[in-house]
């Protein structure tokens, strides 16, 4: 590396690193050391080196993970195939970043929804939820969630237990936690009812739980050992003010946290707002540290990296569905010829695009071409099932994406009458440049989504999935998973939207086509995978309803162009590390 990339990642030069790191990959192996190279024409091009680092009996493992790729190699990968074949290590151990460069735009003047959707930081998000990565905002919130990864067991969800000296404190840490994408749950009343036995007069056991100003180390201590135990919450917050009280008497319920006579089986963090330190780990009794934040979100955000961190663990992994009628081949043929006739790649008409879903068995609503009225209204009577049967007339000419913000749809039309108006009014509307139209049945009412891909340079197809319709960039509400999606993979695309309660019966509603729309997001991977020549694929929208799944509106582009070799998830199986 050049003297300035070394300084910006070390903050100093130091002219004997490559020296160093030499020295460390080729001494004689030792326990808690490993070292993976990349080689490319027998030159070493990146090293990954994995370091256990000391830690004091009884606590956590951690260990320190380093890369670095020469300068002339970035951008090709390499750093992130480093990156996969130690993700194995993060079963055990949680490896932790910094998400760096969210601020930059992302979003390109895109001809297509998903081009606008797959931002850089919606790719690595895609690669830290898939490896099990925490990503963190800032180096801060990376040293939080440290501190309690080091010093506490996982959490086994997310519910949360805030326990409070002053009532405002602890409605303050509730809100962090809410804000966190934790639950503070209310206790059940056999919980609360022992609470209250164990508190001063004027608890509140709810929760927050108020101990009020009154309690004591000891009350303390028996509050948190109740609450700790397996139960109804899976993590304790603490939060301490001083008082008056505990400064006179020298009682400090601080003590309960420090003197725990036994380890308990939740994690238990505390915020002591009069601390100065951002975070610090208070030495206990039990021998395992209690992590102390000097604000409440700060705590909770640990504790919400935490519980995610958790569940990716407690989750096997996913494994490539075989799928069935599919024909590669043949869709390579498709491309080819396209490709043959437009060297340079680009738009291909629907047809194309229908001849392509159609070797992945990715259901279409039907739909027929015209280009001329009489064509359309041909198309329209053989559609549907009688003469009141109702269709959507759509302009097309490549390049077109936002059809409803030009007018260029028109919906809900019955009759040769009206099918030969709408032709005739497109046409004088948008003249010469709309090569035809496309004719459908209108859709039954369904949830409206989205699916599309895009190839990554680094990454490889990332197969993003949410909210579609005239929403998806206002809302924005997209999920994104790297190919090939695994079945766990297409699950939690499915789940991860906001708005994804609509899928699965949301108020009454009964649940959508979950398998059908698992496998259009399976079938869509494959398609990726199979073709680098697909540099985007649009699918908005796609209507979900309980008996099926069908994409209505569909843009492809393709662009001559042949697989990266090799792709980040194409490393799946090759879990097992070498030294």
């Amino acid at each position: 590396m050049s003297p300035g990339a070394t300084r910006l990642r070390f903050f100093a030069v130091n002219p004997r690193y490559a020296q160093e790191t030499a020295e460390r990959v080729c001494a004689p192996g030792h326990p808690g050391y490993r070292a993976l190279l990349a080689l490319a024409d027998g030159r070493v091009v990146g090293v990954a080196e994995y370091t256990v680092l000391p830690a004091s009996p009884g606590a956590p493992v951690s260990a320190d993970i380093a890369l670095a790729v020469a300068e002339g190699r970035h951008g090709q990968g390499i750093g992130t195939l480093l990156l996969e074949h130690l993700v194995h290590a993060a079963r055990t151990m949680p490896v932790l970043t910094v998400d760096a460069g969210r601020s930059e735009a992302g979003r390109r003047a895109a001809a297509s929804h998903t081009a606008a959707a797959a931002t850089p930081t919606m790719t690595r998000g895609a690669l830290f939820t898939q490896a099990g990565i925490i990503a963190t905002r800032s180096i801060a919130e990376l040293v939080d969630t440290t501190a309690l990864l080091h010093a506490q067991p996982l959490p086994a969800g997310t519910r949360v237990a805030v326990v409070s000296n002053a009532g405002g404190a602890g409605v303050l840490a509730a809100d962090a936690c809410a804000d966190a994408g934790l639950t503070v749950p209310a206790l059940d009343p056999g919980q609360a009812a022992e609470l209250r036995e164990i508190l001063p007069p004027g608890a509140a056991t709810g929760n927050p739980v108020d101990t009020t100003a009154a309690v004591t180390a000891d009350r303390m201590r028996s509050c948190l050992g109740r609450l700790a135990a397996p139960g109804a919450v899976d993590a304790v917050l603490v939060v301490l003010v001083p008082t008056a009280l505990a400064t006179g008497t020298r009682d400090d319920p601080l003590l309960a946290l420090t003197d725990a006579p036994a380890r308990r089986s939740r994690p238990v963090t505390a915020v002591l707002l009069d601390q100065e330190a951002p975070v610090r780990l208070l030495a206990s009794a039990d021998g395992r540290p209690v992590p102390a934040y000097s604000e409440p979100r700060s705590a909770a955000r640990a504790l919400a990296h935490a519980a995610r961190y958790a569940r990716w663990r407690a989750e096997p992994p996913g494994s490539v569905p075989p799928l069935s009628g599919i024909d590669p081949a043949g869709a390579t043929a498709v491309v080819g010829e396209f490709l043959t006739r437009h060297p340079g790649g680009g738009w291909p008409d629907l047809r194309v695009c229908s001849a392509l879903l159609d070797r992945y068995r990715i259901p279409q609503l039907p739909w027929a071409w015209a280009e001329d009225e009489d064509t359309a209204v041909a198309a329209a009577r053989h559609l549907v099932a009688d003469e009141r049967g109702r269709v959507a007339v759509k302009a097309y000419w490549p390049g077109l994406v936002h059809k409803t913000d030009l007018g260029a749809l028109r919906l809900d039309l019955e009759g040769p009458d009206q099918v030969r108006h709408a032709y005739r009014d497109l046409r004088a509307r948008f003249g010469d440049r709309m090569t035809g139209v496309l004719i459908q049945p209108m859709a039954r009412r369904g949830v409206e989504l989205f699916a599309g891909v895009v190839q990554d340079e680094v990454f490889g197809p990332l197969v993003l999935f949410g909210l579609g319709g005239t929403a998806t960039e206002l809302l924005a509400d997209h999920a994104a998973r790297l190919a090939p999606l695994t079945d766990r993979d297409a699950h939690s695309l499915l789940t991860a939207p906001r708005s994804a309660p609509l899928l699965f019966g949301y108020r009454g509603g009964g649940p959508v086509d979950l398998e059908g729309l698992e496998q259009l997001l399976l079938r869509l991977s494959r398609m990726a995978c199979d073709l680098p020549q697909l540099a985007e694929a649009d699918l908005n929208p796609v209507v979900a309803r309980p008996d099926g799944v069908a994409a209505l509106d569909v843009r492809l582009r393709l662009l001559p162009r042949h697989a990266h070799d090799p792709y980040l998830r194409r490393l799946r199986a090759a879990r097992r590390w070498r030294a």
